[in-house]
């Protein structure tokens, strides 16, 4: 089992960090290289880059009443999110299908555990 993990490129593991500007205040994320990857492909599938796409992510995130105290934290269990999302079948592993044109409402519904109210289903779409 650990073969599969142990032997893959060390690259992967590598912290990287991005500068960014959010609402003209200057930030940096630190990250893995890996988390990094998928974001990236998360971004392109939606035709935006990746400052863009942390960006928007953070302020939806603020809009929907999250606390980000460990922003990184959460662009990392972004990335997780999206994979699971494509592994369950939820979001295309095509990446030519944006995010954006995918109905959040349905898949949301459809994820075990407590169910969404109305009003999170409807921040959730934002």
């Amino acid at each position: 089992m650990c073969k599969l993990f142990i032997n893959a490129d060390p690259e992967l593991w590598v912290s990287r960090t991005h500068s960014l500007r959010i609402d003209g205040m200057v930030t940096s994320v630190r990250m893995e290289n890996a988390f990094w990857q998928v974001l990236s492909e998360l971004a392109d599938r939606d035709g935006m880059n990746l400052p863009q796409m942390i960006t928007r992510l953070y302020h939806e995130s603020i809009d929907a009443g999250h606390d980000l105290g460990n922003f990184t934290s959460f662009l990392r269990v972004c990335a997780l999110r999206y994979l699971e999302l494509q592994l369950s079948g939820d979001v295309p592993r095509d990446t030519r299908v944006p995010i954006a044109s995918l109905d959040a409402d349905r898949i949301l519904a459809s994820e075990p555990g407590e169910p969404a109210t109305p009003e999170v289903v409807s921040k959730a779409r934002h």
